[in-house]
């Protein structure tokens, strides 16, 4: 990414809601959130902004959300626990960085989730603008 990566503590900007599409629209190729209506410059530029910046922090969040897990499924203490190899098979990543999400998502389990999902932290809800990437 080109931009930095606000730390934790900063407050997470509030996008727009995604909304979700009937199928048969979502179904033609052309059609996304109805941008393609949009004969505003200015209208569209400002839905598009909204639209990526909710992708953004759904994004985010999920990364938080599959550390958190890899986390879980990695814990020594489980009798059923997976080895990174079998972690990263399973998501699709290199073993290399399903260790680092693993390190990663125990940093957010320690620290009680709040980062992910809404749990505690400052006034604004607690979530920083993005997730710290582990690589």
């Amino acid at each position: 990414m080109a931009e930095p990566t606000p730390r934790r503590n900063e407050p997470r900007l509030r996008p727009a809601p995604l909304l979700f599409e009937p199928t048969q629209v979502a179904d033609d190729p052309e059609h996304f959130f109805d941008l393609e209506s949009i004969d505003d410059p200015r209208a569209l530029l400002t839905r598009a902004t909204e639209l990526t910046l909710a992708f953004r922090a759904a994004t985010d969040r999920a990364v938080e959300f599959q550390a958190m897990a890899a986390a879980q499924l990695a814990d020594p203490r489980r009798f059923d626990r997976l080895t990174t190899a079998d972690i990263a098979n399973q998501a699709q990543w290199t073993e290399d960085y399903a260790t680092k999400m693993v390190e990663y998502g125990r940093e957010l389990l320690r620290d009680g989730g709040e980062n992910a999902s809404g749990g505690g932290g400052s006034g604004s809800g607690g979530h920083g603008q993005g997730h710290v990437d582990p690589v």
